[in-house]
């Protein structure tokens, strides 16, 4: 089994498969009589057709080592990955390798991040390590096919750097 070791989330890591959402650093501007810091428009939404809808996922926790077996991707829209506790997470990625995924890159995230999967990324399922499991997921909505999945014939496995 090939391994894949962890790296920490950063926006830069991140950037060809997807945003990630942190307040960090400053507010773009301050609101409610300035007692509340807006970090704004943080998340490229795309969707072909369908709109955007809200959901809650609550997931298993996983462990580390983690076997990863399929990876997913949505070509009709993107997916952004909110935990509604401060607790880490794991995102695995891969750039595309002719309709398939190509080697996966796995991430820790830090409390506070959230991610979204731009469209058309190939993607590990949600994987919480630690907290509740429960997120906050902002997808499409919509008709047609928006899902494929591709089944790894050896599976990987991703362990701490």
């Amino acid at each position: 089994m090939t391994r894949v070791f962890t790296q920490m989330l950063t926006a830069e890591g991140l950037a060809p498969f997807g945003d990630v959402l942190e307040a960090d650093g400053a507010p773009d501007k301050l609101i409610n009589q300035g007692l509340c810091g807006r970090y704004h428009d943080r998340a490229r939404l795309d969707f072909d057709g369908g709109r955007a809808g809200i959901s809650l996922f609550k997931a298993d926790l996983r462990a580390l080592p983690y076997r990863l077996e399929m990876m997913e991707r949505h070509p009709l829209g993107s997916q952004a990955f909110i935990p509604m506790s401060e607790e880490a997470f794991l995102v695995i990625v891969a750039q595309d390798a002719g309709n398939r995924p190509g080697r996966p890159l796995a991430f820790l995230t830090r409390p506070g991040q959230a991610i979204n999967f731009h469209k058309n990324t190939w993607h590990g399922v949600l994987t919480p390590i630690a907290g509740s499991g429960l997120f906050a997921v902002i997808d499409r909505i919509g008709p047609g096919e928006n899902l494929q999945e591709h089944w790894f014939d050896t599976p990987y496995e991703v362990v701490p750097d």
